[in-house]
């Protein structure tokens, strides 16, 4: 699976972040101003362009941003550790976002992070499985993590909706401290706004065989990047320093859009930090 921001992307956040026009970017860079446009879009360079100057001018490891550009993905995940734990892509007018389903193996009783696009490939899961779906955690109330939030309900009219959003119809909200109990497994959260005002990182540990803590962090991080703060920039890359990272370092992320990753890989490889 591709990275869901590709160096163009990267770019383009990160002057939005540091406040850093094109022009002066370009010049930093090496770069005319529309060859930076054609990298932003594309995230591809026929000339390569001054990864020092212009990650030092708008905020970012360079180091780091040259490994994006030299190819970096993070390891290939292998899910059989966790031997209850699904992720499932759904896909709408080119935009794909993954949500999770978790579920403890002796009870069969299910979590579901996030609905993703579609209610089908979920329900069709629950079934394959003969799980009883019990919760549904949002990590945050952007249309493309909820759209089919109805749908689960319709299905399943018993599930419980956990959301720390002041708005949203849910029937839980997040209580500081608080664990939820699926079966053997335990369930936390953690504030991590910025891309979001209610975004939320769920931790979830007391896997079968000490299998590592799985964190689903929404759209606050990605597998070398993270989300779009727009006015919240600093406060979205503290809560991912604070409440992410600062997790152990073989702990699996699993983010909104793109591919797993690990708290050890975005701290070696993740320009924004």
């Amino acid at each position: 699976m591709n990275l869901e921001d590709h160096l163009g992307d990267i770019i383009r956040k990160a002057r939005a972040m540091s406040n850093v026009s094109a022009a002066t970017a370009a010049k930093a860079a090496g770069l005319s101003e529309t060859d930076l446009a054609a990298l932003e879009e594309s995230g591809t360079f026929s000339k390569r362009p001054d990864f020092s100057a212009l990650a030092g001018l708008i905020g970012l490891d360079a180091g780091k941003l040259e490994g994006i550009a030299n190819g970096w993905l993070p390891a290939v995940t292998d899910l059989s550790a966790w031997r209850e734990l699904r992720v499932i892509t759904t896909n709408d007018g080119g935009l794909a976002v993954n949500c999770f389903l978790v579920w403890d193996e002796v009870g069969r009783d299910a979590a579901l992070f996030d609905t993703g696009w579609n209610a089908k490939p979920v329900i069709d899961m629950i079934a394959e499985n003969q799980l009883q779906l019990r919760h549904v955690f949002i990590t945050h109330s952007h249309p493309d993590h909820i759209a089919a939030l109805g749908a689960v309900r319709e299905a399943f009219p018993k599930v419980r909706v956990h959301s720390s959003s002041k708005t949203a119809p849910v029937d839980q909200r997040n209580k500081t401290s608080e664990i939820v109990h699926l079966g053997g497994l335990r369930v936390t959260y953690r504030d991590t706004p910025g891309h979001a005002e209610d975004g939320v990182t769920y931790l979830v540990g007391n896997w079968q065989d000490d299998a590592p803590h799985v964190a689903f962090v929404g759209d606050a991080i990605f597998a070398g990047s993270m989300g779009n703060g727009k006015q919240f920039w600093e406060l979205a890359r503290q809560k991912v320093r604070e409440q992410i990272l600062a997790l152990p370092a073989d702990t699996l992320l699993c983010p909104g859009h793109g591919p797993l990753t690990t708290v050890a890989e975005e701290k070696a490889n993740n320009p924004f930090f």
